[in-house]
């Protein structure tokens, strides 16, 4: 946390918004905006003929790298523009090897809930008439190199985003801890819209979990290692 010496701004980003409004429109924007050209391409993917082609595979993960790291920057931008810092997002950083292994062995149990969470809301959500994006696992060394990047990218990336930045902003502007948790968390599934409504439902969930892992944690870090392993798993390892 920034030193009570640093300036009004600083303790504004603490005890409010940690970031200026307009800033926050902006960052739902480019979500909207993110949101609608991958459901088009999704769609377009879907009424094509045949497979998807392993160029246009590579090409999304690359996009998605970009996208994430470029939004989570855009998000410290904005709470360095109000005074504060990176710290005020994650919570801070390890300090010693007994952090680390404090944090991985939350990160483990968590993710089994997460897992039951997100089996559970599958069973639940197969009842829905709805259409769902085909999913193609990474193959080959080239994508599986690109996916786990996809995924450290989207662990680190998301967690700042959605946890670091837009909870706390949802919880100042609501002064409710369960009301940002909740609707970071519907946001959070929203922007998997292209995997189709099915995902979406099931998506949700899993990012109010995380929210409340952040909000009981008080930072990022099991946050991290959870949702990194989580993506690595779900988007290649089980199809090993």
């Amino acid at each position: 946390m920034a030193s009570e010496v640093g300036g009004s701004g600083a303790v504004r980003a603490r005890r409010g918004l940690i970031a200026a409004p307009w800033h926050t429109a902006s960052v739902l924007l480019l979500f909207a905006y993110m949101v609608f050209t991958d459901a088009h391409h999704a769609q377009a993917a879907v009424s094509a003929a045949g497979p998807v082609s392993r160029a246009v595979i590579i090409r999304g993960y690359l996009l998605s790298i970009l996208f994430g790291c470029g939004m989570a920057t855009w998000c410290w931008a904005g709470v360095q523009w109000r005074g504060g810092t990176l710290r005020d997002l994650t919570g801070g950083r390890w300090k010693s090897w007994r952090d680390v292994m404090v944090d991985v062995a939350i990160a483990i149990p968590f993710w089994m809930i997460w897992e039951l969470t997100a089996r559970l809301m599958h069973r639940l959500v197969n009842r829905v008439s709805a259409a769902t994006t085909p999913y193609v696992a990474p193959s080959g060394w080239v994508e599986i190199s690109l996916w786990v990047l996809v995924s450290l990218a989207a662990g680190i990336g998301e967690e700042i985003i959605f946890r670091g930045y837009l909870q706390k902003q949802f919880q100042a502007a609501t002064r409710s801890v369960i009301a940002a948790v909740v609707l970071q968390g519907l946001l959070f599934g929203l922007i998997h819209t292209y995997q189709g409504w099915k995902q979406v439902m099931v998506i949700a969930p899993l990012g109010i979990l995380y929210g409340a892992l952040a909000e009981w944690r008080g930072n990022l870090r099991a946050n991290m290692i959870a949702h990194a392993w989580s993506d690595v798993f779900e988007g290649w390892l089980k199809f090993v």
